[in-house]
Parts: structure tokens; sequence; C-alpha cells
């Protein structure tokens, strides 16, 4: 295993981590038990992976050939369930204060490494068409949240706040770009730079892309009246 390979290998393991702590503290949040627990944090962590793979044609989806990253969210989980279980009598806002934090830390630092991880995969698939890689690279980075919030019956998170699945296409864009000529790890590091930069931007001065809110529509129709 060459550095790069080393590389890969360690971002793609810290955001499963990331990603599986995200999923763990919603079902926590939903007050699902340990299976549910455990389910929603391998699901965050490897769905869109798996997502990606089916499209490339990689069959067996790599979350079974190689199952430590599944083996990784487990774990990641169960620890995590267990740490909240025993600090159960913890006030319910301070549950609520450390959720929000730990949602946004891991949710940002997954986003920004499955969004390059997922380019690599697929050009070592052989793909080199610039809207595939770009496109893959954003289904993994966010389809694995997209199924958990569906699984939480949760609004998706990145249909309605803070600059999520943008950031996303951007970090995919400068990643697929820099690629053209310069080192892949360089292009790599990059890219998750530029995610999580967007990511923390948004969400210090609360950026959202526009919506039509239903206090819109009910001023629109009273003025129309």
């Amino acid at each position: 295993m060459n550095y790069l390979d080393t590389f890969i290998f360690t971002m793609e393991l810290i955001g499963t981590i990331a990603f599986a702590s995200s999923g763990a503290m919603l079902a926590i949040q939903k007050e699902m038990d340990l299976f549910g627990v455990g389910v929603l944090g391998v699901t965050t962590s490897v769905g869109g992976g798996m997502i990606r793979d089916l499209i490339l044609g990689i069959i067996p989806p790599l979350m079974f050939q190689k199952p430590v990253y599944t083996l990784a969210a487990v774990t990641t989980s169960v620890l995590l369930f267990f740490i909240i279980y025993i600090k159960h009598n913890i006030k319910n806002n301070k549950i609520t204060e450390v959720y929000n934090k730990i949602m946004l830390v891991f949710d940002t630092i997954g986003l920004g490494i499955f969004t390059v991880t997922g380019i690599n995969t697929a050009k070592n698939a052989g793909y080199d068409q610039i809207f595939l890689l770009v496109f893959v690279g954003v289904i993994t980075g966010v389809g694995g949240g997209l199924l958990r919030d569906i699984m939480a019956q949760e609004k998706p998170y990145i249909l309605t706040r803070h600059i999520y699945a943008c950031a996303s296409v951007t970090g995919a864009a400068v990643c697929v770009y820099l690629d053209s000529f310069a080192d892949e790890l360089v292009s790599m590091a990059a890219g998750v730079a530029v995610v999580v930069f967007i990511r923390f931007l948004a969400t210090r001065y609360r950026w959202n892309l526009p919506k039509i809110t239903k206090h819109q529509e009910h001023n629109d129709e009273h003025k129309r009246g």
C-alpha cells in the first residue's frame, strides 16, 4: 500500500466514523433502540457509496468487498449509543446542544471526505467524464445522509438547510479541476477543504438558498386581496 492508498484509506475511515456518528446521533435523538441506532449509523456512512457503486456497475458494492468500513460504522454507532445511554441523566437541552454540534462537525467532515473519495472510486473504475465524476462524488457525499433522513422521517437536510449539496458540488468540481494538472493527493485535500469551508461559512452566517415559505404565500394572497 503506497502513501496515496494509505491517505485515501485513512480519509475513508475518518469519513465513515464521522457519518456513522451523525446517523447514530439522529437515531438517538429520535429515541430509536440499539438496533435502530446501528442501522442508521451504517446507512449514513455507507449508503452513499452503495448508490455510487450501483451507478458505476461495481458489483457487489465496496461495502461488501471491504467490510472494514461497515464494521467501523457499527462499532462507532454502538459506542456512541452506550456513551449517551450511560449519560442519560444529562438535561435534555444539553443533549440537544451537543447533538447539534456533533451533527454539524461530523456531517461536514463526512461530506467533504466522501465527495472526493467518490470521485477517486469512479476514476479507479475507468471513468473520466467530468459530469459523471462530479455527480458520483456528490451522490457519495449526500446519499447516506439522504437515506438517513428518510428513514428517520425527517425532511431531507440536503434539500432545506445551509448550502449542503451545493458545497459538495463545489468541492467535487474543484477536485476534478485540480486533478487535471495537480497531484491527486493535493486535489483531494483541496476538495475536502472547499466543502468544509463552505459548510462552516454557511452555518456561521446562516446562508440558505431562496425558498417560498407559507408566510410569503399568505402575504402574497393578502396583497392580491
